[in-house]
């Protein structure tokens, strides 16, 4: 990444107080877990959202996908400062940020897909579209991206995806029938 040098002053911490900061910020980053999936694990971890998603929509419609995208969003934040004092921007590990951008890929549709067992063709369509938005990085994402390296830049440009996902997702609803 250009203008990003590893940080090369940081120890790594020595109390028992630390390293279970560092090992939860870790895990919270990495979805527990399903970051350190071999290959693709971006893909992997917008994936595993979409059962919280569904949940999410389902049960509480828009204020459930907005109050756990938030909450992602702030553990996210929270979490990737840590970790990114010990790796590269934005490393593969850290999948917390695919999941604030798939879960605000259906905040558009949510209250449509609340008491729908029918709107399946919805999440696989809008896990599609979060993907090809996070791989194109149309601006602002690539903004955020490439200037902004630091925690915020992690999280910021799969929220503009999933901002672009989700109006895409909109719009092909009104059209085609997916719920």
């Amino acid at each position: 990444m250009k203008n990003w040098a590893k940080p090369t002053d940081v120890k790594l911490p020595t109390t028992k107080g630390g390293k279970i900061y560092r090992f939860l910020c870790y895990t919270a980053c990495s979805g527990f877990g399903v970051g350190y999936f071999p290959v693709a694990s971006a893909t992997a971890g917008s994936f595993a959202t979409l059962p919280f998603a569904f949940a999410a929509a389902y049960f509480f419609g828009v204020w459930g996908i907005l109050a756990l995208a938030l909450f992602s969003m702030i553990i996210g934040t929270i979490a990737s400062k840590e970790v990114l004092k010990y790796t590269e921007h934005d490393p593969s590990i850290i999948i917390i940020d695919e999941v604030v951008g798939q879960l605000l890929t259906f905040t558009l549709v949510a209250n449509a897909t609340t008491d729908n067992l029918n709107a399946w063709p919805a999440y696989i369509i809008g896990f599609f579209l979060f993907r090809f938005y996070d791989i194109l990085k149309p601006q602002p994402a690539k903004w955020a991206d490439t200037k902004l390296l630091n925690e915020w830049g992690v999280m910021l440009d799969d929220v503009f995806a999933g901002v672009y996902a989700a109006i895409t997702l909109y719009i092909v609803s009104l059209f085609v029938s997916i719920m």
